[in-house]
């Protein structure tokens, strides 16, 4: 058996984790603490609650809101350059990926004096970061438990990649009841992505056997419960099995990495600005009739984790299975309706080939692959 190591923060997971995070941050020696979120999380009441719970522990904050859906590498400049200015010592995000992102970013720049882009790449951040809590508010990017964060770069039209244990949370308090405040189509989104992430993870060619746990979990826990998470916002049966089924997809990528559905779609959020989840939702079908000869036997496990019995075409069984769970969340758009044009399509598979999680994908893909899976998506 080939040696893997396996990284993961301490988490907290439960109705009720959020309101621990005035005294973790305490424990954490937080004086000033950068509460680093978004507007719709503001509008949602998260973030005045978790300032609530630093100032009943007598800790005061910051809250820095500026951020993108995909969070660029200016608003990581100017978070860092907040937390200097007011002295902060210890950062907590509340949000979905992009603050989570945005957050590490800041953590990274603080300690290691130098422009987030800089540290593009794996193992590339030398010191640590501050002490960092994640609270998050939807159930499929598991930022709050990875080495992941991904950075757009606005001049060169890419999201960048930075891979390091040097980002993981020293804490996530995870919490279903978060959920209840999310739309239907983010609600769709994420839980795709989630799947995803799981998926990839399963098939990458960095697995192993604990990450394999982690992504069959998932992958069960999504598809039973993602549509009646939909269909069913305030029950929080399928909100906790779904904040679940996130929490072990993103101990199984942030281990085993991704592949090609990332790459992809990390592409297209650099070059158009396109939602992250959606993009998978998306690509993730296309991707698996591409990769499917080159490991089988692994999206056979993950056709009996879905519920599939697999008989005669298993590829076209396992992707006609995501693609009805993917319409029946609501997610009907090509990248064509999206706004993605065939002229891009070149330059989309350049960058999708050099981005990191390309390397894990369990079929080698050049970029004329590529190519063909865009154009399959228009």
């Amino acid at each position: 058996m080939e040696l893997r190591k396996f990284v993961a923060p301490e988490f907290i997971f439960g109705e009720g984790a959020r309101l621990q995070s005035g005294r973790y941050a305490r424990h954490l020696g937080a004086r000033k603490v950068l509460l680093v979120t978004d507007k719709g999380v503001i509008s949602a009441g998260w973030a005045d609650e978790i300032a609530l719970c630093l100032k009943k522990e007598g800790l005061s904050c910051n809250i820095f809101s500026d951020i993108s859906p995909n969070p660029r590498a200016e608003e990581v400049m100017k978070g860092a350059e907040i937390y200097r200015e007011e002295g902060c010592n210890v950062i907590v995000s509340v949000g979905g990926g992009s603050p989570m992102d945005c957050a590490k970013g800041i953590g990274i720049v603080t300690s290691n004096k130098d422009h987030v882009l800089h540290y593009e790449g794996v193992d590339m951040v030398s010191i640590p970061c501050p002490p960092l809590i994640c609270i998050p508010t939807t159930a499929g990017t598991s930022a709050d438990v990875s080495q992941f964060a991904i950075i757009t770069d606005m001049e060169r039209k890419v999201k960048i990649a930075i891979i390091s244990k040097a980002v993981v949370p020293d804490i996530a308090l995870i919490d279903p009841l978060t959920l209840t405040t999310m739309d239907s189509y983010l609600s769709a989104c994420t839980g795709m992505d989630a799947l995803c992430h799981a998926i990839e993870a399963y098939v990458s060619n960095a697995s192993s056997p604990v990450t394999d746990l982690h992504s069959l979990e998932a992958i069960r826990l999504i598809v039973e419960n993602l549509i009646e998470s939909i269909n069913n916002p305030l029950c929080m049966k399928f909100r906790d099995n779904m904040m679940l089924g996130s929490l072990h997809a993103g101990l199984a990528f942030s281990n085993a990495s991704l592949g090609a559905v990332h790459a992809m779609a990390h592409s297209l959020g650099g070059f158009l600005d396109f939602p992250h989840g959606e993009a998978n939702a998306i690509l993730l079908s296309h991707v698996i009739s591409f990769n499917y000869d080159s490991a089988s036997e692994r999206y056979d496990k993950i056709g009996e984790a879905m519920g599939l019995k697999l008989n005669g075409d298993r590829t076209k069984s396992i992707c006609e299975k995501i693609v009805q769970l993917k319409t029946d969340s609501g997610i009907t758009s090509t990248l064509g309706q999206k706004g993605m044009k065939k002229s891009d399509i070149p330059q989309l598979a350049y960058n999708a080939i050099k981005d990191a999680c390309i390397v894990t994908n369990p079929k080698r893909a050049e970029q004329k692959d590529i190519e063909t899976i865009y154009e399959k998506t228009l």
